[in-house]
């Protein structure tokens, strides 16, 4: 699986790991946190952006992203649920990657995954749903207004 840097362009996945690491070394005294969101946009086909932002709390933050086509999905639940599902796989790679790097305390890093659903608009009656995945599968889960990372940075790269 390849990302995108917007600064060093396309890596593969233990690259992008790699210099995400190298940045919470660079500055180990800070506090981060790890964001994961994806959201897509409908023409022809779909396309779906998965972004991993690293955020040095108070003191910026790097991101990567990836990008995939598939079928035209029609169904706004089903892009939610197939955008939900592409974050905790992400999610979990980086998790398991993080692991076996050895921050395996969750004080270490905070992993978060941010939603593309909001309690206003049509996505509202998703939402104990899409959260119910993420928590469930062990990470915090984010919607708008505070779900950047889906609604900001993966959006920006769906056009």
């Amino acid at each position: 699986m390849y990302f995108v840097s917007p600064t060093k362009g396309k890596m593969h996945f233990s690259e992008m790991m790699s210099d995400i690491i190298k940045y919470i070394q660079d500055l180990p005294t800070s506090a981060y946190k790890i964001i994961i969101g994806s959201d897509s946009m409908v023409k022809n086909e779909t396309c779906f952006v998965t972004a991993v932002i690293v955020h040095r709390l108070g003191k910026g933050a790097r991101y990567f992203y990836h990008k995939k086509t598939q079928r035209k999905i029609k169904s706004l639940r089903q892009k939610i649920f197939y955008e939900t599902a592409l974050s905790l796989e992400v999610g979990g790679l980086v998790h398991k990657y993080f692991a076996d790097f050895g921050f395996n305390d969750p004080d270490d890093l905070s992993v978060e995954i941010h939603i593309d659903v909001s309690v206003h608009g049509e996505t509202k009656d998703l939402i104990r749903e899409v959260v119910g995945m993420v928590t469930g599968s062990g990470f915090r889960a984010k919607i708008k207004p505070e779900a950047y990372g889906a609604s900001t940075v993966a959006d920006k790269h769906t056009k």
